[in-house]
């Protein structure tokens, strides 16, 4: 046990000493600080609220939304003027723009982590089998099975590590900004035609929970095609072609009803629990979660199964 802590954190001090990770979280919080900045300054949000008149200021606001989509032909606004009935109609009053929807605004981000998930989890045994340095590790008294545990569960700390960082930089960022509405307070959204009041800090947790699902199975697929591939830049190119073909591939065999079964048609639950469709009509989120459970094995069988009975000689 004490061998495979210690292997572990040499996996950690060996990805944390480079740059490039670093430069991941740099840039993360550069593009979180630059958005809040850009709402802040020029974003249309109110964080002021509605003062106790509340009702008569929606009234005024539907009816100017309303004539500016009279003018323009086109129901520009109709989704807001939907929202602002809703308020009416439940009486309830809308909450001005605060942290917490400065948070959930940023649950968008989840692509960019899965990008970076993708490009450290592509070269963590790939790069050793490529710089010759995995014979080091082979030679030491430990099986290949805790070195290969030992790596994957470096990606899911870094994954996790780097998910919790977003959270928390957007939250304490949002909150010097726009200020912070209760701790628990809520928010009208859409979810499928029609307009709900929920919790928003369920709704973000829910947000960023369907996120890190898809970035745990993202980061699997990586570190197995990192496993099947010596050169990490093949890995790397490879896992990114699948994350950006991935959704087009599904829609253009979406009319075959096997097409249900490729990952990329049930990597994004986030349809089941708001607006949006499945990508393929019949599926839920059931099948979904079944479908990403046995990739997900799948995935790591075939990673185990070719670490460990991969021939370095020559390497």
């Amino acid at each position: 046990m004490l061998n495979f802590l210690s292997l572990l954190k040499n996996e950690q001090v060996k990805l944390y000493s480079r740059f490039s990770t670093w430069s991941m979280y740099i840039i993360l919080a550069s593009i979180i600080i630059l958005a809040g900045m850009i709402t802040a300054i020029f974003g249309d949000v109110d964080t002021e609220g509605y003062g106790n008149d509340w009702r008569a200021e929606l009234q005024a606001e539907n009816e100017q939304l309303q004539a500016e989509m009279e003018e323009s032909e086109f129901a520009i606004h109709e989704n807001s003027i939907n929202k602002n009935n809703y308020y009416l109609e439940q009486d309830i009053k809308p909450q001005p723009y605060d942290a917490w929807a400065f948070t959930s605004e940023f649950s968008m981000l989840g692509f960019m982590l899965s990008l970076f998930m993708v490009i450290i989890a592509s070269g963590l045994i790939a790069g050793e089998f490529r710089w010759g340095t995995i014979k080091l590790l082979f030679i030491r008294p430990i099986s290949r099975t805790k070195i290969w545990l030992s790596k994957y569960i470096t990606i899911m700390i870094t994954t996790l590590s780097m998910f919790v960082f977003m959270f928390l930089f957007a939250m304490i960022l949002g909150s010097l900004l726009f200020g912070i509405n209760g701790l628990s307070p809520s928010m009208v959204q859409l979810s499928g035609n029609e307009w709900e009041q929920v919790n928003i800090v369920k709704e973000i947790l829910s947000q960023y929970g369907l996120i890190l699902v898809e970035l745990v199975i993202m980061a699997t697929l990586a570190f197995m095609i990192s496993s099947l591939f010596r050169n990490s830049a093949m890995a790397i190119g490879l896992t990114i072609f699948l994350m950006f073909a991935g959704a087009s591939v599904v829609i253009y065999l979406s009319e075959y009803d096997w097409a249900k079964f490729i990952l990329f048609a049930n990597i994004d639950l986030q349809p089941y629990f708001g607006p949006g469709q499945p990508m393929i009509e019949g599926m839920t989120l059931t099948f979904s979660v079944i479908v990403l459970l046995t990739y997900y094995v799948v995935f790591l069988l075939a990673s185990w199964f070719a670490f460990t009975k991969r021939d370095v000689a020559g390497h």
